[in-house]
């Protein structure tokens, strides 16, 4: 205990955690919460009556970082931060916060702020880290597996970002409207009502939808002579980069959500049942973090990942067909027990040119995952914590993943596409017939051709990647641009003549439309102005002899 008592001041929207936090204060004499507010915007005019009432003697704050969700105040928590940070260098600030984006907890330490806890630890933590901050420590207290939850994701923040700047702007109409003096009881009445219910999905967008969301996840136990994925950090303190959700993280959550099939591109996968799918995916996302870590502990240094590329992805493809299908497991062919995995791996040839060796940006994914090298995207380099570059990771990774699982499934439907047993373990009930399972094939054979002849140097012509990505409901097809100029340049054949056509028509196209609309309108100008003028003056004399 110190002698001198430690005057706080609380913020924080939650009542209930006000009253228990300070019930919980009373019991140390040397701790004192002298004002409690629970909006960040009289958080500023609090924070400046108590500097001249208690002249400078105000030792802290406590402050929950996600302000704003039960109400609509426009000051966030960060901002908050960053406003007592100007005007009160000098004034620690304790994050007492649930659940929080961990980019948040990263650019508040760099404001300035001192300490973070998890509401939900014990309260001799929180005490210690008030005194430790209040003797000019810092304190960042480790989120261990006991207290970690798993949040919804990002998309979550971003849908109630956007739907709230869309009530706004509709109530910025309605407000417009109602100051119309010269409308009429009736649109009167009708403005007020929507007035009203904007209002109410505003509370409810505030209420279901969380202001922050990522996934959090526990911090991964790597030696210490290994580098972490992300930075290092102590056992006693918050290493906020190793905290941070990372690609495989993100992907592994997002497993949970829908997997269906959203792109109009069949994919192998589409044949496995809904939980034989997760399950695959799951596999290689658990075999390619284990990758990872062996490549730390090889020590493999960045200009040795790209001749290893190959390799990278051969093992990758191995490990995960080898789990997924079973070591050892048979299928009785001709009365015998065939090992199936070692006829599926003897297929590799096959999987790594139609599959493997186009899956793109492999050796750049993994140069940021291990390395924490900046990603290009749209020709500008991004650093490795900017949130352009952890989207992207994702992108990548959930590209590589679904890949390497349709190659997985590649040399299954080619060998033993219609055996009983494999229909009855592995495929959805939809494919068991075989003549839905040669359908299904048929349109994986034409798609790989049209991929080949027309998709491949269409992408390479337009600079861009496509890659297929979870979304909160199935699997979607995006694209990423990408300069691809020296695979235009090696372009022979039937794909160089597909992109010289697509040159021609973009040549040609616009003249054309041109001609044509001046064709176009050269008819209409000799239907309506001669010939219909013609005919109506003929009517118009007709018309008058009748009368005469």
């Amino acid at each position: 205990m110190t002698n001198t008592l430690i005057q706080i001041i609380l913020i924080d929207d939650d009542p209930i955690f006000r009253l228990g936090l300070s019930a919980a204060i009373k019991s140390f004499p040397d701790l004192q919460i002298i004002a409690e507010v629970d909006t960040a915007s009289a958080a500023g005019k609090r924070l400046a009556e108590l500097q001249q009432e208690q002249k400078g003697t105000l030792d802290l704050v406590v402050l929950e970082l996600l302000l704003g969700r039960t109400n609509s105040d426009p000051i966030s928590g960060l901002s908050l931060c960053q406003q007592i940070k100007t005007n009160y260098p000098d004034l620690p600030i304790l994050l007492l916060t649930s659940y929080s984006e961990p980019t948040q907890l990263a650019t508040a330490q760099k404001l300035g702020v001192e300490g973070y806890c998890p509401k939900g630890c014990a309260i001799g933590i929180i005490v210690e880290a008030i005194r430790q901050l209040k003797n000019g420590e810092s304190f960042w207290q480790m989120l261990s597996e006991a207290t970690v939850q798993i949040p919804p994701p990002s998309w979550h923040y971003r849908l109630r970002q956007s739907g709230l700047k869309q009530i706004e702007d509709a109530l910025a109409v309605v407000t417009f409207q109602l100051q119309n003096t010269n409308g009429s009881n009736l649109d009167t009445l009708f403005w007020n009502g929507r007035r009203r219910e904007l209002r109410a999905a505003r509370w409810l967008v505030n209420q279901l939808l969380p202001t922050d969301a990522i996934l959090i996840v526990p911090e991964r136990k790597i030696p210490a002579e290994v580098p972490r994925l992300a930075g290092s950090g102590s056992t006693s303190q918050l290493s906020l980069s190793s905290q941070v959700s990372t690609p495989p993280d993100v992907t592994l959550f997002k497993l949970q959500s829908g997997l269906a099939n959203l792109t109009d591109v069949p994919l192998e996968i589409d044949i496995l049942q809904i939980n034989k799918k997760r399950d695959l995916l799951y596999i290689i996302i658990q075999k390619f973090e284990q990758m990872l870590s062996e490549l730390r502990a090889a020590e493999v240094t960045l200009e040795q990942l790209s001749p290893k590329r190959s390799r990278l992805l051969q093992d990758l493809w191995q490990v995960s067909l080898t789990d997924f299908f079973g070591k050892y497991a048979t299928l009785p062919v001709d009365n015998q027990e065939l090992a199936i995995v070692d006829v599926l791996l003897s297929n590799f040839a096959t999987v790594q040119t139609a599959i493997l060796d186009k899956i793109p940006l492999v050796v750049e994914l993994l140069n940021h995952l291990l390395f924490d090298a900046p990603l290009m995207i749209d020709n500008v380099a991004y650093s490795a914590e900017t949130p352009e570059v952890l989207a992207r990771s994702e992108m990548l990774l959930q590209n590589l993943v679904i890949q390497v699982a349709n190659g997985v499934m590649q040399p299954l439907l080619n060998q033993f596409a219609d055996f009983e047993p494999i229909k009855e373990n592995f495929y959805d009930q939809r494919l068991f017939s075989s003549r839905e399972i040669a359908r299904f094939r048929n349109n994986l054979s034409w798609k790989y051709r049209k991929l080949e002849l027309i998709d491949e140097p269409i992408a390479i012509f337009e600079s861009r990647y496509e890659l297929f990505v979870f979304s909160e409901i199935g699997i979607k097809k995006t694209y990423i641009y990408a300069p691809r100029r020296q695979e235009l340049e090696q372009l022979q054949g039937i794909k160089l003549l597909v992109t010289i056509a697509y040159e021609m028509r973009d040549a040609i196209a616009p003249r054309l439309r041109g001609t044509v609309a001046w064709l176009g309108q050269g008819v209409v100008y000799i239907l309506t102005q001669v010939l219909g003028r013609g005919i109506g003056l003929i009517l118009r004399g007709v018309i008058q002899g009748v009368g005469s």
